[in-house]
């Protein structure tokens, strides 16, 4: 008898837009809003932490200085 295939994984869903800087004072990344432990982690938190993370990220953006997001 043959198993019958997995299902593909589903993709995780993700704030990265590729600009992978952290800010030393607020210890966020510039791009995404992340501490460096959620993006090193991410893939291993449950959907959702991840959706609670992707919550809060439009807030952290206030704790960067503007300039240092080109405003």
């Amino acid at each position: 008898m043959s198993q019958s295939p997995s299902p593909p994984p589903r993709a995780i869903a993700t704030p990265c837009v590729q600009v992978c800087v952290v800010d030393g004072p607020s210890g966020l990344c510039l791009g995404c809003f992340r501490t460096l432990p959620e993006i090193a982690g991410w893939s291993k938190l449950t959907e959702d932490r991840r959706a609670e993370i992707m919550a809060e990220l439009a807030s952290r953006r206030g704790r960067i200085d503007p300039a240092k997001l080109g405003g």
